[in-house]
């Protein structure tokens, strides 16, 4: 029987796996920001440029990532903001401051083999399975610190797939009867307005993990002389300068190779399957999707960390005591089931990209500029409180319209809701 601590003070971190370990550094801290920083919403960076073009699709682009690693900068230094006092999580300071690609991978292996094909499994099976590797692997990660080889994988992962995608994209050259025009043009009124604010929320929605800034932080030790945001911010410039030199090849060479081709339904690797797929090896193929299936796994320990440490705080302050193994593990396999039945019965999610955009990024842009200006005190006389009010007020202004221009095209085109039917 595994013996049950009583809480005691300032043992309460020490439970949590958010920051049960602090012995962290700036080399794990760069795989896990990468990790976690690069997913399959960057394949979908061209349907941006397909509708605003290439000069308005490289301005956003630029401008969101730029905007990104500002925002990241003010949380690295929002996790400290006055000796004696640590966040390691972004609801802490939000409180402070006032909140399957199985199957293909299947098909591409059978070869075309109709006898084959003919016994792959349904769609909810294949989520299924997925999920059940995941529940088997979240059971084997006390803390986030022990994430630490799935996030060196995820990472790896995730810069050669990406790498190898758009390598064979430039290498296969541009797609036949290829066009560049907007999408938008011929439209008038709300259409082409709501068009182009689409194409803004699918970019933003490509740069995420601020969720997991402050939570990432909260695993290397600080001190009076040598604070975490030393190391934290090292680790941003290395993570960021990867993460770049990813997105903006894939974007460019996506846009340049398939232009409108490439639509919110069908990200690049499925252009790229149907265009090239005949042409391309199946060993690369197959290679591709296959490390895009461990990339999603590595990814859905980082993400799911947050949500376990919440599930085991609410236990821990109740009843005052360490959480048992026994918990532990029913809580993870509660969490990871209802994200499976969420996947299986809503797989329609994908075309509601640009609304979750939309709906997610003053958590992004907006809070992080705020926050800082409630936490901090900067001079309001100076530029950096301005700057910060300007960009936390622009931001909640640009979520709004994000989010009526989406509501305003899921009305009038509809989506196709594929209940229980991945």
């Amino acid at each position: 029987m595994q013996e049950v601590q009583k809480l005691q003070p300032n043992s309460l971190d020490d439970w949590l796996p958010l920051t049960a370990s602090r012995n962290g550094n700036t080399f794990s801290t760069v795989f896990h920001i990468v990790s976690s920083g690069i997913g399959i919403q960057a394949l979908f960076l061209p349907v941006g440029f397909a509708t605003l073009g290439w000069t308005w699709g490289i301005i956003c682009l630029l401008t969101a990532f730029a905007w990104q690693i500002y925002t990241i900068w003010l949380l690295v230094h929002l996790a400290e903001p006055v000796p004696g006092t640590r966040y390691s999580r972004y609801m802490q300071v939000a409180k402070a401051a006032f909140g399957a690609d199985l199957e293909t991978l299947y098909k591409i292996m059978c070869g075309g083999i109709a006898t084959c094909e003919a016994k792959s499994l349904p769609g909810v099976v294949w989520c299924l399975l997925f999920i059940c590797i995941a529940i088997v692997f979240s059971q084997l990660l006390p803390n986030l610190n022990s994430v630490l080889k799935f996030s060196k994988t995820g990472t790896v992962t995730a810069v050669v797939y990406v790498t190898l995608l758009w390598a064979l994209t430039i290498r296969k050259g541009r797609a036949n009867d290829v066009s560049y025009s907007r999408v938008e043009e011929g439209k008038s009124g709300m259409a082409k307005y709501a068009n182009i604010l689409n194409a803004i929320g699918t970019i933003v929605l490509a740069f995420r993990g601020h969720n997991l800034v402050l939570e990432i932080q909260g695993t290397l030790p600080s001190s009076k002389f040598n604070p975490s945001s030393q190391k934290m911010w090292r680790a941003v410039k290395i993570s960021y300068m990867t993460i770049g030199m990813c997105s903006f090849p894939l974007a460019l060479t996506g846009y340049w190779a398939y232009g409108n081709k490439v639509t919110a339904k069908e990200g690049l690797l499925s252009v790229f399957s149907q265009v090239h797929g005949h042409d391309t090896s199946r060993g690369a193929m197959g290679s591709i999707y296959l490390l895009q299936i461990i990339n999603c796994l590595c990814q859905f320990q980082i993400y799911a960390m947050p949500a376990f440490d919440s599930l085991e705080f609410r236990y821990i302050f109740k009843k005052q005591q360490q959480c048992p193994r026994r918990v532990r593990a029913a809580y993870r396999f509660f969490f990871t089931g209802l994200i499976s039945l969420l996947s299986v019965a809503f797989p329609f999610f994908p075309s509601l990209a640009p609304f979750m955009g939309g709906l997610t990024l003053p958590f992004k842009f907006s809070y992080p500029c705020l926050m800082y200006n409630l936490i901090k005190k900067p001079d309001q006389s100076g530029t950096l409180w301005w700057l910060n009010l300007g960009l936390g007020c622009f931001g909640i202004i640009l979520s709004v319209m994000l989010v009526v221009a989406t509501f305003w095209n899921l009305v009038t085109k509809g989506v196709h809701a594929n209940f229980f039917s991945p």
